[in-house]
């Protein structure tokens, strides 16, 4: 919910203020509105987020007992939350192997040729498919990684990334065109830095997403023999 429209930065400089003083759906609906205000300023559109954060947390302790509901349509029945909303809580608090998109998984889906769609839902079926089952549970994070960190928006770090060879994306950056890269890992120095705490989460995170789309690779080459033979 807080993180729509804005940067996860400065959602996390919001509840790192705000989770101190109120950090369960009790203590946030007691301060209401305006008490939830000043805290979620760093936030775009805090004034309709402080609106919806409060309805939620209404909705949570009225209709369930407090308690975050572990159903997709009572999820999605909530002020805020939408599918990718519920399809992280459903993932992350209950471990359920769902895969929500965001718009760094869209672009790396979409960009890679391995779940192509032209609407995150599109995107998530098709993830869901051809994503082998051991991988499903942490897909989602792995892919995430890589959209923030490789292969970014603007001039993604083509040349540094692990996939390069798997990816059907036909603009890739060339070698020359690295430093201008908006990529972390384009400009990622040994020392240990937070950015070079970041290439070494990115590397790792890629080196998953290779053997998932790898296996995804062979998935799809067999089947396509398969569909040849019949």
């Amino acid at each position: 919910m807080l993180s729509a429209h804005t940067t996860d930065k400065s959602v996390n400089t919001a509840t790192r203020v705000l989770y101190p003083i109120a950090n369960t759906p009790q203590a946030i609906l007691a301060m209401g509105v305006e008490g939830v205000k000043p805290y979620l300023k760093s936030v775009g559109l805090y004034n309709t987020k402080a609106k919806n954060l409060i309805e939620l947390c209404r909705r949570i302790v009225e209709q369930h007992g407090g308690e975050i509901p572990h159903d997709r349509a009572a999820l999605e029945s909530l002020p805020g939350v939408g599918r990718k909303t519920a399809n992280i809580i459903l993932n992350m608090v209950f471990g359920e192997s769902t895969i929500a998109v965001d718009t760094h998984i869209f672009r790396v889906a979409n960009r890679t040729g391995v779940a192509p769609g032209k609407n995150p839902e599109v995107v998530e079926n098709e993830l869901n498919q051809v994503t082998p089952d051991e991988y499903k549970k942490n897909a989602h994070h792995w892919l995430l990684l890589h959209g923030r960190y490789v292969c970014t928006a603007r001039l993604p770090a083509c040349p540094r990334c692990i996939i390069a060879d798997l990816c059907e994306y036909p603009s890739k950056t060339p070698p020359l065109d690295l430093p201008r890269s908006d990529a972390p890992v384009a400009h990622a120095r040994t020392a240990r830095t937070p950015r070079a705490t970041a290439k070494r989460v990115a590397k790792k995170a890629a080196q998953k997403t290779r053997e998932v789309v790898a296996k995804v690779a062979r998935k799809v080459k067999r089947s396509a023999k398969r569909s040849r033979r019949a």
